[in-house]
């Protein structure tokens, strides 16, 4: 697949992701959310087991790609969601969107690290300007720093995922991550239905009383960012790598702030506007979006008319 086509994929996820954020801040208001995280993330891996019996892509993962799936199952899903949802809780969406557009350099640093991956020059740049704008919009606001203990659970959360993507990365020379994805949804959301037992029991009665927009925005929820949203940007990882695909992670805290403040009613200020126009550089340039248009720009002004 050609890197423009992976990059529209993977412009599409973030759209999803960042909708998910107040999509997941509006369900936590009827059921609790560790209980209906378990259930929507169980709903996702049932989806994703069929898409890819269709395909017919799905076989049984040898003793060793077990190991790579268990650690992303805890890392990826279990963490990941319970923090989320833990966060969420206790913060705003658009804070939550925006703690979890550290990402990209989260995961720039991990992949240095793990995989003795390091960025370009260019890449640096972009993940400091993206960085940068998470950081104007979401710590820097007229009294000062405002995080809360909600803030700290949502960075403990995008900190489980990225480590995860080191382990995607690892089992996709051998394990499509589409599957993998499959089966790390389906054992960590066996973990989260036993914690959210444990944390918040009779969490499972209350579905019986939320109202039909609950469950309208539960399944786009668990079927479109989870499922499709998940599986996508497992393969995206796959095909251009860990780092190259983190960058577009600037864009979740972009549509989830844009989406927070339309249906939640959530304000933007002036520091959120400028952490908008630093991230979306950053991702230009971090991508290599930038450098493409250059170099075709540079090869059109250089080719001599006919």
């Amino acid at each position: 697949m050609s890197r423009v086509k992976i990059y529209w994929m993977l412009v599409g996820v973030m759209f999803t992701w960042g909708a998910n954020v107040p999509m997941l801040k509006f369900i936590g208001t009827y059921v609790p959310p560790v209980t209906v995280t378990g259930i929507r993330i169980l709903m996702a891996s049932l989806t994703v087991f069929l898409i890819l019996k269709v395909l017919n892509i799905l076989r049984k993962p040898t003793k060793r790609e077990w190991k790579y799936i268990l650690v992303g199952a805890f890392s990826n899903v279990l963490l990941h969601h319970l923090f989320l949802n833990l966060g969420l809780a206790e913060t705003s969406a658009t804070s939550g969107g925006l703690i979890l557009g550290t990402g990209p350099i989260l995961t720039a640093i991990a992949a240095a690290i793990f995989l003795k991956y390091f960025p370009s020059r260019l890449q640096w740049l972009g993940l400091l300007l993206g960085i940068s704008g998470v950081t104007i919009a979401v710590l820097v606001g007229s009294t000062g720093f405002d995080t809360n203990i909600g803030d700290f659970y949502i960075f403990i959360s995008i900190l489980s995922q990225v480590l995860s993507y080191m382990v995607v990365v690892k089992a996709a020379r051998t394990l499509d991550p589409r599957v993998m994805t499959a089966y790390m949804m389906g054992v960590g959301s066996i973990g989260l239905i036993v914690t959210s037992l444990i944390l918040e029991p009779g969490g499972m009665v209350e579905f019986l009383d939320a109202p039909p927009i609950f469950w309208v925005v539960f399944l786009a929820s668990g079927l479109i960012s989870t499922a499709l949203g998940h599986m996508i940007y497992n393969y995206a990882i796959g095909q251009a790598g860990a780092t190259q695909s983190a960058i577009f992670m600037n864009l979740n805290p972009l549509f989830a702030m844009i989406l927070s403040s339309l249906f939640l009613g959530e304000i933007l200020t002036l520091r959120h506007f400028v952490g908008f126009f630093l991230i979306v550089a950053g991702v230009m340039l971090g991508s290599g979006a930038a450098e493409d248009l250059y170099k075709k720009h540079k090869a059109r002004s250089t080719t001599p008319s006919s």
